[in-house]
């Protein structure tokens, strides 16, 4: 018997590597990939270095896209009848209506850990009344958690165009609202948690409330596969899955056009409430505990480990977590194809926040 020759994973280690023929993804999610290259087309993002207009305009076709699924989402939402929907509508710092949607265990008889959602989206696209994120919610509230949805503005899309810091200020706006009103939504702990780019409002939100003096109000922070650097044209060598990995979902011509589009003068490359990456480790010193949840096969995994370190340098409780087998954010996207993932991810979500109030 022969050893088998290491070969590095990914585009690393074959240049023409795809997600569809990267043996680590798992094979479900393998036959749903090859069957939607084959009936849908992907909208062409715009080459490094196009203008911001031309970047609104893929945000915008992008969405239009995606938004073609949301009639197969709805037919496959399954009933939560032990979980009840209400929306709230709030006043934001800059004075605009932020929409509240809020999932709870219906008949709730005591005090509930909250989520407060910041639905992923590069910052820049989808609303948290699509189809895949109202299932979010109600999944977690399932699991005797009240959730809250934030609708904050957009940087483009149908709720834009809202730069930088538009909608960081509404997610800050709506977890200070549930701080203040955590006795009347019988509301125990809160914990900010989102994906993508709701990842890094999550992260952001908490960033800004300790430079503001409230971070008090935040009890816990649960990233998934938090987009988080900014640095897709250039990629910088420490972050090696944006090679590896590249094109498998997200690719860096994409990614750099939605940070156009969410920071048009590129004016906040190393502000830490624009891309938590560039944040020191002193100033990430006394947030409160993290879980820092990446995928595997996403271009978008290094940022997040590296992250996680330097919460740990820092001092901050914090756990890291690889979903195997999975690109970007596939374990919260594909419910009815990898439906233990998905129940493992609302699990770890759920019992981090059990835990905040023990």
């Amino acid at each position: 018997m022969t050893a088998e020759t290491y070969t590095a994973p990914g585009r690393i280690g074959n240049p023409d590597s795809t997600l569809i023929t990267d043996p680590r993804l798992d094979p479900r999610l393998a036959e749903v990939f090859a069957l939607a290259a084959e009936l849908a087309p992907g909208v062409e993002p715009p080459p490094i270095g196009a203008d911001y207009e031309a970047c609104l305009a893929f945000c915008a076709a992008f969405e239009a896209a995606s938004a073609q699924q949301h009639d197969v989402a709805e037919q496959a939402m399954p009933e939560f009848p032990t979980v009840e929907v209400s929306t709230e509508v709030i006043t934001g710092v800059d004075g605009n209506d932020i929409t509240l949607h809020i999932h709870r265990p219906r008949q709730q008889q005591t005090d509930a850990p909250c989520i407060v959602h910041t639905h992923g989206g590069g910052m820049v696209l989808m609303t948290a009344q699509d189809p895949s994120f109202r299932r979010w919610r109600s999944s977690l509230a399932e699991r005797g958690l009240v959730v809250v949805g934030v609708e904050f503005r957009n940087g483009g899309g149908t709720l834009g165009n809202h730069p930088f810091p538009a909608g960081l200020n509404d997610c800050a706006s709506a977890v200070q609202w549930v701080h203040d009103n955590k006795v009347e939504l019988k509301v125990k702990t809160i914990v900010i948690s989102g994906e993508s780019g709701g990842g890094n409002l999550a992260i952001a939100t908490t960033l800004k409330a300790k430079q503001e003096g409230w971070v008090n109000a935040i009890d816990g922070v649960y990233a998934i596969c938090p987009y988080i650097s900014g640095t897709y044209a250039k990629p910088p060598t420490s972050l090696p899955s944006l090679l590896e990995n590249d094109g498998y979902l997200l690719d860096g011509s994409m990614m750099n056009a939605l940070v156009k589009v969410y920071d048009p003068e590129a004016a906040q490359q190393n502000n830490p409430l624009a891309w938590p990456l560039t944040a020191s480790v002193e100033s990430l010193q006394g947030l409160p505990p993290h879980v820092v949840s990446v995928n595997e096969l996403d271009p978008l995994r290094d940022e997040g480990l590296l992250f996680y370190r330097k919460l740990l340098a820092a001092g901050v409780s914090a756990v890291g977590r690889t979903v195997h087998g999975t690109p970007h954010a596939a374990d919260g996207m594909f419910p009815d194809v990898v439906p233990e993932i998905y129940a493992e991810t609302v699990g770890s979500i759920a019992g981090f926040a059990h835990r905040l109030t023990d």
